[in-house]
C-alpha cells in the first residue's frame, strides 16, 4: 500500500544519518537528532511533539565538535546521550549531559561526562541497554567488543570487559536483547553473532552477508528482526537459526535500518536507500516452541505491508518509534528532514 505523508515535519541545517527517541521523558513525545557535516560545526536537536501533534518544536540546540555517525538516548535519563563521531580519519565516542538550564540560556554547552577512549579501530555504535536503569553502556568498533561500567554521579566510564571478534569479522553494528542483559546481538560482514557478556563470548550465529541493520521483538522473547542489503527482512527466532520464522520483501533498493515497535508486538518499521519507510504487520506462526517444520518454508502472510511512506526526497537512515505514545515514529532522511507519523489509521483491530 502507497501512502502520502500526514506528518510533522522539521528540518536540520546540515546532512544526518541518526535519531533517537528520549525514552526518559515521560512527560513528551520527544527526539534527539544530530548533524553530519564536513565543514561546518555540527548541531544536536532537542525535538518535541506539541500536545496538539501537530508542531515539532526545536527545545534545545547544542552544537557539536564532529560529524555524528551514531546517536542514543539514555533510557534512564532524558539529560543524558551518547554520540560516535569522526573528524576526518578519526573516530571516538562520548557520553554527554544536556545542561538543566539549557531552556534559558542563550548557548547552552553540553557537558561531555565521559570519554569511551578505550578503541583503537573505528567505532561503530554504542548501545544502551533498552528497558530501564542498567548501570552499563556498550561499545562497538569493527574488531571489539567493550562492556563498560557507566556512574552517573561520578561521571564516569570504566572498561569492564573487552573482547576481540577477530580480524577476518568487521563489525558494523549491533542491538542489546531487551529481555536478557546478559545478550547481545551484533552485526558483520558475513553473519549475526550473539554474544554473552557474562564471559565476552560468541554463543551462536546466523550466516547471513550484508546485514545492515538488527533489533529485538520487545513484547516477543527471542525474536529477532533483521535488515539485509537486497533480500529485504527476516524474522528469526534465536531458539533454532536454520532458516527465518518469516520473510519480508523489505525495500526496492538496500533495507537499511528495522525498528519494532515498544508496545505493539507484531508492528515493524524499515527504512531504505529507496527513499521509503515501509510499516509492517508480521505476524510468525504462533506456538511456544518452534518446529523443524516451521522452519523449512517460512511463513508469508497474505499482505504484511501495512503503509509506505514515500514523499522523501532522499535515503532514510534513522527511524525511531516513541515510547511514551508507540503509535508515533519519526524517522531522518539524509537532507536533514525529520517526519513524526501516526501510525493509528492501520494499526490492527483488537
Amino acid at each position: 500500500m502507497q501512502g502520502g505523508s500526514n506528518g510533522v515535519g522539521y528540518g536540520l541545517k546540515y546532512q544526518a544519518r541518526c535519531i533517537a527517541d528520549v525514552k526518559a521523558d515521560t512527560d513528551h513525545t520527544s527526539f534527539l537528532t544530530g548533524t553530519l557535516s564536513l565543514k561546518e560545526e555540527n548541531e544536536v536537536h532537542l525535538i518535541r511533539l506539541s500536545s496538539t501533534g501537530t508542531e515539532l518544536i526545536c527545545e534545545g540546540l547544542f552544537s557539536h565538535p564532529n560529524e555524528i555517525w551514531d546517536l542514543a538516548s539514555c533510557p534512564f535519563d532524558q539529560r543524558i546521550f551518547s554520540t560516535v563521531f569522526s573528524s576526518g580519519e578519526t573516530y571516538g565516542a562520548a557520553i554527554w549531559q544536556i545542561p538543566e538550564l539549557y531552556g534559558q540560556l542563550n548557548s547552552p554547552q553540553l557537558e561531555r561526562i565521559a570519554s569511551l577512549d578505550a578503541h583503537s579501530s573505528k567505532i561503530k555504535c554504542t548501545l544502551w541497554w533498552p528497558t530501564g536503569r542498567h548501570d552499563m553502556l556498550v561499545s562497538i568498533d569493527e574488531q571489539n567488543l567493550f562492556l563498560w561500567s557507566f556512574d552517573t554521579s561520578k561521571k564516569n566510564a570504566q572498561v569492564q570487559s573487552q573482547e576481540s571478534a577477530g580480524v577476518l569479522h568487521s563489525l558494523s553494528g549491533g542491538a542489546w536483547d531487551p529481555h536478557d542483559y546478559n545478550a547481545l546481538a551484533l552485526t558483520s560482514e558475513s553473519s549475526v553473532q550473539l554474544w554473552d557478556l557474562r564471559t565476552m563470548k560468541k554463543t551462536n550465529s546466523i550466516d547471513h552477508p550484508h546485514v545492515r541493520n538488527l533489533d529485538y521483538n520487545v513484547k516477543r522473547k527471542y525474536m529477532l528482526v533483521t535488515a539485509e542489503d537486497e533480500s529485504g527482512i527476516h524474522i528469526w527466532d534465536l531458539r533454532m537459526l536454520k532458516f527465518p520464522v518469516l520473510d519480508l520483501p523489505g525495500h526496492t533498493h538496500w533495507t537499511w535500518t528495522v525498528k519494532c515497535n515498544p508496545e505493539y508486538e507484531d508492528l515493524i518499521l524499515s527504512a531504505g536507500t529507496d527513499s521509503a519507510v515501509n510499516l509492517w504487520l508480521a505476524s510468525p506462526p504462533s506456538g511456544d516452541k518452534p518446529t523443524t517444520e516451521s522452519f523449512d518454508s517460512p511463513y508469508k502472510p497474505v499482505d504484511p505491508l501495512l503503509n509506505s511512506y514515500s514523499d522523501y526526497e532522499d535515503s532514510v537512515y534513522g527511524l525511531a518509534w516513541s515510547c511514551r505514545e508507540p503509535w508515533i515514529f519519526a524517522s531522518l532522511s539524509y537532507d536533514g528532514r525529520v517526519v513524526v507519523e501516526s501510525t493509528k489509521p492501520h494499526l490492527p483491530r483488537k
